[in-house]
């Protein structure tokens, strides 16, 4: 089964090793039929802290690292070898 990737904006860098990335979607609502922005932030595993606040990144869906941490940054290297 592929991973999951998506792509979001890094909003707290603060802990080790980790990025909280918000992910934003638009979807329609199924009475009204406008599309409404949904966002969901997630835990990602960032081995270098190399990312930080304010940066457009991807990650993967990945094991568990933590309680909270089921998903990777991917790099750029790897994701343009992911979508070929």
């Amino acid at each position: 089964m592929p991973r999951r990737i998506l792509q979001g904006k890094v909003v707290s860098d603060a802990p080790d090793k980790t990025v909280v990335v918000l992910v934003e979607r638009r979807v329609m609502h199924p009475l009204y039929k406008k599309f409404v922005r949904k966002s969901k932030k997630y835990h990602a595993h960032d081995e270098a802290n190399s990312y930080k606040v304010g940066d457009s990144v991807r990650i993967r869906e990945c094991r568990p690292i933590s309680k909270l941490k089921s998903w990777e940054v991917v790099s750029d290297s790897d994701a343009s070898a992911v979508s070929a």
